[in-house]
């Protein structure tokens, strides 16, 4: 396989990586409750195609638990996006994908879903914890000791 031919699966867990890289740079206090809304959201990006017909409701609602969950809990944020992986697999297969115009997106999209997931399940942790040599979460510094 050439490498035009790896893109569809290469771009999405580059996205992915963007995305945590992204979202691990918003402060602290906001990181959780945004990913909770982003759940939400996602409960909710296949209601016009309606691929599952009267099935997207109960998913929609069931996303809408998680994330009001996930306002307390990275796990509940995790599984939220493991979630809609599983919904972008069913869509991918019914030949329903999240963008119209792009046939292969909800695989994409599946992808893609399971890198912010990892992530969510370190428990959203800033990017300086990312880093190789980063601080980790709670370690205690002395105060004349710089970084």
């Amino acid at each position: 396989m050439n490498i035009a031919g790896l893109l569809p699966y290469v771009m999405p867990v580059a996205i992915g990586l963007v995305v945590v890289l992204s979202l691990s740079l918003v402060p602290e206090q906001h990181r959780q409750p945004l990913n909770a809304l982003a759940i939400a959201g996602a409960g909710g990006v296949y209601f016009s195609g309606g691929g599952m017909g009267v099935w997207e409701l109960p998913f929609g609602a069931l996303m809408l638990y998680v994330a009001y969950r996930g306002l307390t809990s990275w796990t509940f944020i995790g599984v939220g996006w493991l979630l809609h992986t599983a919904w972008d697999i069913v869509h991918h297969l019914k030949g329903s994908p999240i963008l119209p115009f792009a046939h292969d997106s909800s695989l994409g999209c599946a992808i893609c879903d399971p890198v912010i997931a990892l992530w969510c399940f370190r428990g959203g942790p800033p990017l300086r914890e990312l880093l190789p040599g980063g601080r980790q979460r709670g370690a205690l510094q002395h105060p004349g000791l710089q970084e």
